[in-house]
């Protein structure tokens, strides 16, 4: 792809304004050259820059309120340091997107170092593999949940959370404090139809399916959770004690003696806590530590004067480190944080404008004054100093891992006298149930870890609905290959044998691929036993390492391979109980379940609700209704009759 091309294609991409192309063609001798007067021929206004390498793709994305004075210090200054003089080295050429204003420029950068995740810059979290507790306003009676995605709801969405412990203990904590339902039904609409759980028997529940909590004082109950899930214990604290005192006055003794309990709880949670301030004291604390090779934040979550929560992440040996690019990456992280505190602690230098411009997106997003400090004496400091201490060894254990992986990947090359490490390696298994659902998986194992965003499932097509696992490991490791823009690795394994092992082999050599192959062997307790490279068998017992290596990704492709599997099955079965409805046939249940995402909501959906379904007619949903009618008064009588019985 030549340069033009390039830029038209940034162009069609672009998320907003409109993107200039400075390319700088030639040979590599006058590159710089080239550069220097596509720069002098920059706007004296804000924007933001792209630069690409000679491939053309983008290795680093920057702001300015000055093009012209930000672009041109890359290629008229000598005195870089060694991050930034190798990106500048690489750049072939740039473009760039004017805004009105700095705040624009910092928000367009955000989205597109998002969007093109390039080498140079830092990104302080991939969220998506990140959970967060969500309460779902949307509904009479809010459910709260732990999820790892956001969508555009009326729910409230806290965290991300540093992992799914961190989450999931605390979702337990609002269900022992508030007597938040743990169940799966949905209110009002199962209000009524079992009876309580052993939960509400002992009080953990305040048991809205008894028809006795009204939505008035559920709603109470959500709004003291969600005071606890932005940090303000003191607040929840008073409105829990005043509860227990009015339960008192009227009598409700055994009402006053839950919120006893639960006022005892969140006293125990909080006395758990690490105490750093005041009661209502809320802040996040940034403390950075960078060695030769690469760099870590740890940040503190400071809520009600305690802290809450503690997350550290580093950024690659790579990402550059000045000030305008840490206050982007700031921005990046409160861009997807439901609550913003009103001071941000920092234990390293931020320019003067680059924190007024941090202030005022964060004070935009948050709807109140926001003040970004970065004390140099006192408790702020001594907790800035202890977040820096925590980067500081987080960084050392990552150095660890790193160390450890590269040595085991080495190991693993010697043992399969491999011409390179394996640094990437990719994984195949296929799953099924009978002859249907036939379903390959891969994962990718990258650097010693697994890397979730590069697996891969295919639905297998080519053995017509027949359990054949070679050519089903034939159609999967050819539909896979045929995209190298994902990458390609350096090592292929596939569960199986010799069999398997030669079925890979001879289709990789007909679609012109050179990338080694081995199977993973499993012994009589399906457990990982050896390698085999086709015709023997390689022991793997001598290194623990890399027993442990091969072991994990054998069970992880397993894992995933047969949740893929599960999860088309699960479709499968939901389709072809709607293709029993008369009208309803596979395309129009495909429809519907894609509206209604499960058939619950469905065989709860009115019949002018189905019938606004595009491609659903008056019919169709008269048929719908009348199906689940008929199947949820068989349920209803089912348990009327179970109900009878054991009465008797």
């Amino acid at each position: 792809m030549n340069d033009k091309e390039n830029a038209s294609q940034k162009k069609e991409n672009a998320p907003i304004g409109d993107i200039k192309s400075m390319p700088a063609s030639g040979q590599s001798e006058d590159r710089l050259e080239r550069l220097r007067e596509s720069a002098r021929e920059l706007p004296y206004q804000p924007g933001v820059y792209i630069m690409h390498n000679s491939d053309g793709k983008i290795i680093y994305i920057g702001k300015s309120k000055s093009l012209h004075n930000r672009v041109c210090s890359y290629f008229f200054s000598s005195h870089h340091n060694t991050k930034t003089a190798r990106m500048v080295s690489q750049v072939w050429y740039f473009e760039y997107i004017l805004t009105d204003t700095e705040i624009e420029a910092l928000a367009l950068e955000n989205r597109l170092i998002k969007l093109h995740t390039p080498r140079y810059n830092i990104r302080l979290k991939d969220c998506k593999s990140y959970p967060y507790i969500k309460v779902d306003l949307g509904l009479s009676y809010p459910t709260v949940t732990v999820t790892r995605s956001r969508i555009g709801d009326r729910a409230k969405y806290f965290g991300p959370y540093s992992g799914t412990d961190a989450a999931y203990t605390i979702l337990r904590t609002v269900q022992t404090v508030f007597g938040i339902p743990s169940c799966k039904r949905s209110f009002p609409r199962d209000i009524g139809k079992e009876r309580p759980c052993l939960y509400a028997q002992m009080g953990r529940c305040i048991a809205p399916c008894s028809g006795k909590v009204s939505e008035e004082e559920y709603g109470e109950v959500i709004r003291d959770v969600l005071a606890f899930l932005r940090g303000s214990f003191s607040e929840v604290r008073r409105s829990l004690t005043e509860r227990m005192n009015k339960a008192s006055e009227n009598l409700f003794f055994e009402t006053a003696a839950i919120y006893r309990d639960r006022i005892n709880a969140l006293s125990k949670l909080w006395q758990r806590q690490k105490v750093v301030g005041a009661p209502g004291t809320e802040y996040d604390v940034f403390g950075m530590y960078e060695d030769e090779a690469n760099a870590a934040v740890s940040v503190f979550y400071v809520r009600d004067g305690s802290i809450t929560d503690r997350d550290s992440f580093n950024f690659g040996a790579g990402a550059l480190l000045d000030s305008g690019d840490i206050a982007a990456a700031l921005c990046d992280l409160y861009s997807r944080r439901e609550y913003i505190p009103a001071v941000i602690l920092l234990d390293f230098k931020l320019e003067t404008n680059d924190v007024e411009l941090l202030e005022a997106y964060l004070g935009e997003r948050a709807g109140r004054r926001v003040h970004v400090r970065m004390p140099e004496r006192g408790e702020q400091k001594q907790l800035c100093t202890l977040a820096t201490e925590n980067s500081r060894e987080y960084l050392r254990r990552v150095s660890a891992e790193n160390a450890k992986n590269t040595d085991t990947l080495v190991a693993l090359a010697e043992l399969l006298a491999l011409e390179v490490v394996p640094e990437r390696i990719e994984a195949f298994d296929i799953s099924n149930m009978g002859n249907d659902n036939i379903t390959a998986g891969m994962i990718a194992c990258v650097g010693g870890r697994f890397e979730k965003k590069l697996y891969r499932s295919y639905t297998i097509r080519s053995t017509g609905g027949r359990q054949d696992d070679y050519a089903s490991m034939r159609e999967a490791v050819h539909r896979r290959y045929q995209h190298p823009e994902d990458g390609m690795p350096d090592l292929i394994l596939v569960d199986g044998g010799e069999g398997h092992v030669s079925v890979v082999r001879a289709q990789l050599e007909a679609d012109g691929i050179d990338i080694p192959v081995f199977g993973m062997v499993k012994d009589s307790f399906h457990k990982t036993r050896a390698i085999t490279d086709g015709e023997r068998e390689i022991s793997i017992a001598r290194s623990r390492e890399v027993y442990n290596l091969i072991f994990r990704i054998q069970e992880e492709v397993h894992r995933f391979t047969v949740s893929r599997m599960s999860g088309s099955k699960r479709r499968t079965l939901r389709h072809s109980s709607l293709e029993a409805i008369p009208g309803i046939g596979p395309a129009k249940a495909k429809v519907l379940m894609t509206h209604f995402g499960t058939l619950s909501a469905l065989s709860y959906a009115e019949e002018d609700s189905i019938a606004s379904v595009p491609g659903i007619t008056r019919r169709d949903a008269a048929a719908v209704r009348e199906y689940f009618d008929e199947k949820n008064s068989g349920s209803a009588s089912r348990t009327h009759a179970d109900g009878k019985r054991k009465k008797q």
